[in-house]
């Protein structure tokens, strides 16, 4: 069960030292002002070996129909993961998680992978990176696929850059399709650990866009279709 923790006193500072040790925070809703801590007993992540990418998904990456960009807008991409959608008509995202990320964007320890098409962002994914993890937070779409695309792009960029541990805090039926496992506290802190003592590079892939087949190739999945 998730340790749960009331604390009024989070700095940028202290949430990456969270993050380091394998704790999280999180708010009951947009509304509600406080923040606690999470400490899965069983924790989310892709092993980036074993990333798939169902062959349509990979035919629309491919065919590059979304723009894809990084670090733009990070508060454009926090205010749609923050927006009801079918499903999730109300959120956990705070005042206090976006000025906290919001610091973290800034001091270049959290970052947006962004989902455009015809000059409109309309999908996309945000979370932290540290050492060679990257620890995924949100993610949303306007448009089908939006966001599965931007996983994607994710992906292709932590195997460029040396990352090595994709956290996924939780799995959904959505992330279990591109490969996303449970795994027990004590081996996701051996992975975490590890992760902790690397330095990967986010911007290994530069900053422009890249081009959905040579995503595809660094993402690996579905093979190139006939």
């Amino acid at each position: 069960m998730a340790a749960r923790d009331k604390t009024p006193d989070i700095t940028a500072e202290v949430l990456l030292k969270a993050y380091a040790v394998g704790i999280f925070p999180m708010a009951e809703s947009a509304d509600d002002p406080s923040l606690f801590w999470i400490e899965p007993e069983r924790r989310g992540i892709i092993p980036l070996d074993d990333f798939h990418v169902p062959k349509r998904l990979a035919r629309t990456v491919r065919s590059d129909h979304f723009t894809i960009r990084v670090d733009r807008t990070f508060d454009g991409v926090i205010d749609g993961c923050a927006a009801p959608a079918p499903g999730r008509r109300k959120t956990w995202i705070n005042a206090r998680i976006r000025k906290l990320y919001g610091e973290l964007f800034t001091l270049g320890h959290c970052h947006t992978v962004e989902t455009w098409h015809d000059g409109e962002l309309v999908g996309g994914l945000y979370g932290v990176s540290l050492g060679t993890a990257f620890f995924g937070e949100s993610m949303f779409s306007r448009e089908t696929d939006a966001s599965k695309v931007a996983l994607v792009h994710l992906v292709a960029r932590m195997k460029a850059g040396g990352y090595t541990l994709l956290d996924t805090q939780f799995v959904t039926d959505h992330l279990a399709k591109f490969g996303a496992v449970e795994i027990p506290k004590r081996s996701y802190q051996g992975l975490l650990d590890r992760a902790m003592r690397g330095q990967a590079d986010f911007y290994a892939l530069g900053r422009d866009e890249v081009r959905g087949d040579a995503i595809m190739r660094l993402a690996g999945g579905a093979p190139e279709p006939r």
